[in-house]
């Protein structure tokens, strides 16, 4: 099923205190904090990038989920929030699905892990992403919703940010130097124990 997906992310210094003020702030724990893998794929010639188009196989909770993104056709780069169309779909065999988009003629391109805590108030989704490269929360929802929820965990609008994992990843190296090709806990870093 499509539906439009509107976002905004931001930095958190101190995960355990994150979860605290969640909850303080009227969220539900609604997914505990759990492995969740990805691979993104795309043509050699990267075809899907340069048309701004996702196609990722994730690995979550026991599950494998497929998705596909695209900008709508309003498109706004300008805009405060990030929006993409999003279908997704459950996917039995999450390798026989990798193994079908090789022989399409896409590979992955890009993988990429972290630990996510997931959090429900009824209207709208946060999540709390802890990466090897940083720890990270994503409001998802209604504009006006996300503006609420922002006020609510009292995070400034300044510290906001629409970047794609991919994106914040090739920033990431080139703060740092590294020589790593995906954000894996096991090319970057140990996991966190938080």
């Amino acid at each position: 099923m499509s539906h439009a997906e509107i976002e905004l992310k931001f930095c958190v210094p101190d995960p355990r205190e994150f979860r605290a003020r969640a909850l303080a702030a009227g969220f539900a724990l609604q997914t505990p904090r759990t492995m969740e893998r990805n691979a993104l794929f795309d043509t050699p010639e990267r075809r899907l990038l340069s048309e701004r188009q996702v196609l990722r196989l994730r690995e979550y909770g026991g599950q494998w989920v497929l998705t596909h993104k695209r900008p709508p056709a309003h498109n706004d780069d300008s805009s405060f929030y990030k929006e993409r169309l999003e279908t997704e779909t459950v996917v039995g065999d999450g390798a026989a699905m990798g193994a079908v988009f090789v022989e399409l003629g896409y590979t992955p391109v890009f993988r990429y892990e972290k630990f996510r805590t997931e959090f429900h108030d009824g209207e709208g989704a946060l999540v709390l992403d802890e990466t090897p490269i940083g720890d990270f929360a994503e409001l998802e929802g209604q504009p006006e919703w996300i503006d609420r929820a922002l006020e609510r965990l009292n995070i400034p609008r300044e510290w906001c940010f629409t970047d794609s994992y991919g994106r914040m990843f090739l920033d990431w190296k080139e703060r740092s130097g590294s020589t790593a090709e995906n954000m894996t806990f096991d090319e970057i870093s140990v996991p966190s124990l938080r």
